[in-house]
């Protein structure tokens, strides 16, 4: 009687996991989003075109959604959150345009500070990260053939350019994608990390001193104009994962994921995930599990990476997630949340 039982058992959780589904939010906006973090399992603050920012403060019951003012050209492709009251969104576009600005509320969204802004030719803000409320970090696509990447260690009040000399040279085509917070991330007090495409290969840069100083190692996932790294995860100073593909043909099969053991000084490559195609972010469920979205669906590997199983095929920019609680945006207005045990 017990066999009968237990294969009954396992086959009916193999369907819960392959049944479940991202349960779409309503946030009543057409704006696109490609920016989501969380400050805990109950606060979300997400970033939006037309100036446009989502927050909830009660684990997604109810949803604020505004509008920064004098922002309604800037695209907010990144966002810092705090806490229930505090976050910062970085507009990504080009600096020329007015587009590379940084804002700032400490009243959940009623006010919004002017942090920062450039029109220097060619800045186009990526990514934004802290390690703590004071100590942050903002990069841009390359100018003159480094990174454009400024500091911060009072919260946002200044920032403070890193030298180009410290910062290894990119090859040509080399820049970021997406712009969408997914291919930089911080560790720990110090360390910091971003992943690269478009050019020759594929990279990941790597800092242990707040971004002041860099090395850089290749990757073994493809790199081309439309194809290479879009999102990075670290559980811890040594371990690792990055996600990538090609955006012009988000379906296209093959590598798509590539994992370190060492901190980033060397990659090694995974099965690729399923659903097949481009992965653009990537994030860590109790279990040590790995989840990985992107345009052609959702994948879960159980076993870092060596196998994978499709979720679903709802399309994706970027997620965040807190001990299993899971919010993933995406273009005209798509919130979706997911609780995973």
């Amino acid at each position: 009687m017990m066999k009968p039982l237990i294969a009954l058992l396992l086959f009916c959780g193999a369907c819960n996991v392959a049944l479940a589904q991202w349960e779409p939010q309503t946030v009543n906006t057409d704006a696109s989003f490609r920016s989501v973090d969380m400050a805990g399992a109950d606060v979300v603050w997400i970033g939006g075109t037309k100036g446009t920012f989502v927050r909830s403060a009660d684990g997604g019951k109810t949803w604020q959604t505004g509008t920064v003012p004098d922002a309604q050209a800037c695209d907010f492709r990144d966002v810092k959150a705090f806490d229930a009251q505090t976050a910062i969104l970085m507009s990504a576009g080009p600096a020329e345009q007015g587009q590379a600005r940084l804002y700032k509320t400490t009243d959940g969204g009623q006010t919004w500070t002017l942090l920062y802004q450039t029109q220097q030719q060619g800045v186009f803000f990526d990514g934004i990260a802290f390690w703590d409320k004071e100590h942050g970090i903002v990069f841009s696509d390359p100018i003159d053939g480094r990174w454009f990447i400024l500091t911060t260690a009072d919260g946002g009040k200044s920032w403070q350019p890193v030298p180009a000399a410290s910062l290894p040279a990119m090859t040509p085509g080399e820049a970021a994608f997406a712009a969408s917070g997914t291919s930089l991330v911080v560790q720990g007090k110090r360390n910091a990390w971003i992943a690269s495409g478009g050019g020759t290969a594929s990279r990941v840069f790597r800092s242990t001193d707040r971004g002041q100083t860099w090395s850089v190692a290749t990757t073994p996932l493809p790199s081309g104009e439309a194809t290479g790294l879009f999102g990075l995860h670290f559980f811890n100073d040594k371990n690792g994962v990055a996600v990538g593909g090609n955006y012009k043909q988000e379906k296209l099969a093959g590598p798509n994921v590539t994992i370190t053991r060492d901190g980033g000084k060397s990659w090694s490559s995974l099965t690729p995930a399923t659903p097949a195609g481009l992965k653009e972010a990537v994030a860590l469920l109790p279990g040590d599990r790995l989840l990985v979205i992107g345009p052609s669906g959702t994948g879960i590997s159980a076993d870092q990476g060596q196998t994978w199983q499709q979720l679903d095929t709802t399309g994706h920019h970027s997620v965040a997630c807190v001990k299993g609680t899971c919010y993933a945006v995406g273009a005209k207005g798509k919130v979706s949340k997911q609780v995973f045990k």
